[in-house]
């Protein structure tokens, strides 16, 4: 095959399994590591991988995004000690939005059970899995569920959203940036994720080190957003000092 090809096997292989490594794809490919390392990089540089010690993930884009599926085998330790410290940060809240994906899902269960609280989401898996907390009143968006997701879209659910004043947001996303912000691929989870932004007086994302410096398609909010970010000991502390400068508090755990 030629380089085309090969990329865009590199790249296939990378959304199937979730990750390559070099000397796997040298060896499947008949190619030096060498090669293998100028196609990664290439495929960095489009925005596609993001490389890491020897070898790469894929980036969710506008074509490409993970299931929760897949996302509930991955990282799972990092992503419940975030989940714990960013329910830390509920103070007085008494109305909460819990955002979808799985580090949200985390973020819910974590949630005290020994008080009051409203909890409004998009996410069923979060709806479900606080249905029978007998202090928790759920409040589930509706709209079109997103299969990959389970979690629901579309102007039924800004719409529902919007008529909320939401003491904290506890946002996901599938990238952010220092300069782009965070970003997602689906417009429509964009919408709700905005919306959940203008609602909610204070902000904290929950995402694991892997999300720093991944961009997606559309963006929804900016880093100075937040009041807090909260992600693992994978984000280096010289980067996650420069995300400070921009305004929230980041904690890593």
């Amino acid at each position: 095959m030629d380089t085309d090809e090969r990329r865009r096997e590199i790249l296939e292989i990378a959304r199937r399994d979730g990750s390559v490594e070099v000397t796997e794809l040298a060896a499947k490919l008949s190619v030096a590591k060498e090669t293998v390392r100028r196609d990664l990089h290439a495929l960095e540089e489009h925005g596609l991988v993001r490389r890491t010690h020897g070898g790469a993930y894929p980036v969710e884009s506008a074509g490409y995004e993970t299931t929760l599926a897949v996302r509930t085998t991955r990282l799972v330790p990092q992503k419940s000690r975030i989940a714990a410290a960013a329910a830390d940060l509920i103070g007085d809240a008494e109305t909460v939005f819990i955002d979808e994906g799985f580090t949200p899902q985390l973020v819910a269960e974590a949630l005290p059970r020994d008080r009051p609280l409203t909890v409004v989401t998009a996410s069923l898996a979060v709806a479900n899995g606080l249905a029978d907390a007998d202090k928790i009143a759920v409040l589930l968006l509706g709209g079109r569920v997103r299969g990959g997701t389970l979690a629901t879209v579309d102007h039924w659910a800004t719409r529902m959203l919007a008529d909320f004043v939401i003491d904290l947001a506890f946002v996901g996303a599938n990238g952010i940036s220092r300069e782009y912000g965070l970003t997602t691929p689906d417009p429509a989870v964009s919408e709700v994720k905005a919306q959940a932004m203008r609602s909610a007086r204070r902000k904290v994302f929950a995402g694991i080190h892997t999300k720093f410096g991944a961009v997606s398609f559309c963006r929804f909010a900016d880093v100075g957003d937040f009041e807090a970010i909260v992600t693992d000991v994978g984000l280096p502390s010289a980067e996650a000092q420069r995300y400070s400068l921009l305004g929230p508090q980041v904690i890593r755990v």
